[in-house]
């Protein structure tokens, strides 16, 4: 070709089908463009790199860099590069035929009945990126010049997919590609949008990139164009060897990437080998309560170039309120979800992020306890949940299962059960509510028996999942089973048929289940249980409700009351009786009353008859 002629032509692919869909279903997102042109660029960068480490081309010592070019005026967004660059055949070849395998099944797809179905399709394995430019502009110029020194070469593309070749002015290698921005997509000529999407897609690639706002250079304030610094880190932490960092530069890594300024609970760098081969860093947040969202944000690299927010599909569905970065090598820059949940490769990945996460918490419990237990509280429900929905994660981590207890300490379940051994073998005591059932709490803790919080509604699923995994240890909300801490040894179970139909008159339940013991504590004259089975049923059918956005359905909850024979009270109770049958009953009914408030709040018509109840028996003092 010589310096004076020009060649014409046409991309060979069918440019009234393929065009407009580039422009309206390449990607879901517009601003990905920029990734894939400065990712052409950086891939041009390593090539030439490559070249020179085999010996194939001299290192001419200039150092490498790519340089993202905004001008307002020219409406115009350059990537430029000092990387391999390509001859004219090289340029022809690459540009000037899209050569995709089953573009006719590509076109079908996405021109088809199910083409809004199908936008989310990404295309990389159809070599399509370079052609996102057009999903922002009319024009796209390609100037480039071989590492060979063959002449440059000017490539100029329309939107319609026809482009003029020519020669070009270019003195030294590398590839410029100028995007003239249509109007109907002005947005992108705003310095502060590249500055954010360069942030978003090539925060942390392994050439230098500097942004230059040519727009910049006549404003008054004298600020100029051309970025000091590059806006990217080439050298990442997960790239680095994990006792090469600093727990700081965790946390600041952490506040980089997330824009969160709490301070995470603790992090894992994973640098897997082959067969692998992936890295990253995951990090469990730190929430401000137990209602706050717990949807995490795993960012998914490859090699550097960010590929998408949030891949569910590669961090397993528990864990998903980790947060973090993994840098997949082998996976393609543009990945589907399906391909990605129907690939071998993220299953083992996956699999492997499990086996991660519960070596981190066993190393914690084992090696750093004081630690573990400062963050144990928040990271439960994550644990318990992952527990819950994998068997293998509960094998590999149920030794640093911890059971917070009342008295502030915490041990393993482990641990627990042996020091029970000799007061209630194999069963585990917990409170729901420490507030609402501090009578009981106290009353257990008197006698020396240690008392799990389980306060979160996940914590009555998990203890019915541990109950399955291991059928002999059974696990007893306080008021579900006093007998253990309350009665005397010398048991008197003599029952009271009189005081047992006084108690089912006043709570209006004739059914109401009436027991007899001797308590330890003469003072409290009865108290009010309910069954573990019965209480969960309750709970599940709340639960339940919760999530489908209905209301539970009235459950009736079975009270059994056990009556204190060692209580002087109940022994008064007994005597009045016989002797003054109206008094009985008011003492009876305050009884009652006084131990359904240890189990739930009174309805404002028990309330209200308990109040009038107080005051009438006042009055006969």
């Amino acid at each position: 070709m010589s310096d004076m002629n020009k060649t014409y032509g046409d991309i060979s692919v069918e440019t009234a089908h393929i065009f407009p869909i580039i422009k309206k279903w390449l990607y879901s997102e517009k601003d990905i463009f920029l990734r894939e042109i400065v990712s052409n660029a950086q891939d041009a960068i390593t090539k030439h790199k490559r070249l020179v480490s085999l010996g194939q081309t001299e290192d001419d010592e200039t150092a490498y860099r790519i340089t993202v070019t905004l001008d307002k005026t020219d409406k115009t967004l350059s990537v430029s590069d000092n990387g391999i660059g390509m001859s004219e055949d090289e340029l022809l070849r690459y540009l000037g035929n899209i050569a995709l395998s089953g573009a006719l099944e590509f076109i079908q797809k996405y021109e088809g009945e199910n083409a809004e179905d199908n936008k989310n399709g990404i295309i990389g394995h159809f070599g399509l990126g370079f052609y996102s430019a057009f999903m922002v502009a009319d024009t796209v110029e390609v100037i480039t010049k071989s590492y060979t020194d063959t002449p440059a070469v000017r490539w100029v593309c329309k939107a319609d997919g026809s482009y003029e070749l020519s020669t070009a002015e270019r003195d030294s290698k590398g590839t410029t590609v100028i995007l003239h921005v249509t109007d109907e997509e002005a947005a992108y000529l705003d310095a502060f949008k590249i500055r954010d999407m360069l942030d978003k897609y090539c925060s942390f690639m392994p050439t230098e990139i500097y942004f230059e706002d040519a727009s910049a250079e006549d404003k008054d304030d004298g600020a100029g164009a051309s970025e000091e610094k590059p806006v990217n880190d080439t050298f990442p932490l997960w790239q680095k060897l994990p006792s090469e960092c600093t727990p700081e530069e965790y946390k600041d890594f952490y506040r980089k990437v997330f824009r969160d300024f709490r301070e995470p609970l603790f992090w894992i760098h994973i640098n897997a080998d082959y067969p692998l081969n992936f890295k990253g860093i995951l990090y469990f947040p730190r929430l401000n309560n137990q209602y706050e969202s717990i949807e995490g944000q795993v960012k998914l690299y490859y090699n550097q170039v960010f590929v998408a927010d949030n891949i569910k599909e590669v961090i397993p569905e528990y864990l998903l309120m980790l947060r973090g970065v993994l840098d997949c090598p082998q996976l393609p820059l543009n990945v589907s979800r399906s391909y990605l949940q129907n690939n071998t490769y993220v299953a083992k990945v996956a699999a492997h992020i499990v086996k991660k996460v519960a070596d981190k918490l066993n190393a914690l419990c084992e090696n750093e306890r004081e630690t573990y237990e400062g963050v144990w509280d928040s990271i439960r429900p994550f644990v318990e949940y992952a527990c819950m929905r994998d068997r293998k994660f509960y094998d590999r981590a149920k030794d640093s299962v911890l059971l917070h207890l009342t008295n502030g300490s915490y041990v393993t379940v482990a641990a627990y059960l042996e020091s029970a051994k000799e007061k209630h073998e194999n069963t585990v005591y917990y409170t729901t509510d420490r507030e609402q059932q501090a009578r009981y709490v106290s009353l257990f803790e008197d006698q020396g028996i240690s008392i799990a919080i389980m306060e979160q509604l996940i914590d009555t699923q998990f203890v019915q999942m541990l109950e399955s995994y291991d059928q002999t240890v059974k696990y007893l909300r306080i008021d579900a089973d006093v007998a253990t801490a309350l009665t005397e040894e010398n048991d008197d179970t003599t029952d009271n048929e009189v005081l047992t139909a006084l108690f089912r008159k006043v709570s209006g339940k004739e059914d109401l289940e009436v027991k007899y013991r001797s308590f330890k504590d003469a003072t409290l004259p009865a108290v009010l249980t309910v069954s573990e089975e019965s209480r969960r049923m309750e709970e599940m059918m709340k639960m339940y409700a919760m999530q489908s956005g209905g209301e539970a359905p009235d459950f009736p909850i079975a009270y059994n009351m056990t009556v204190n024979n060692a209580s002087p009270l109940i022994a008064r109770l007994n005597t009045l009786a016989s002797d003054e049958p109206t008094k009985a009953e008011m003492m009876a009914s305050m009884i009652y009353r006084l131990s359904m408030l240890s189990q739930r709040k009174l309805s404002a018509e028990e309330l209200s008859a308990f109040l009038s109840e107080c005051f009438a028996l006042l009055g006969t003092l």
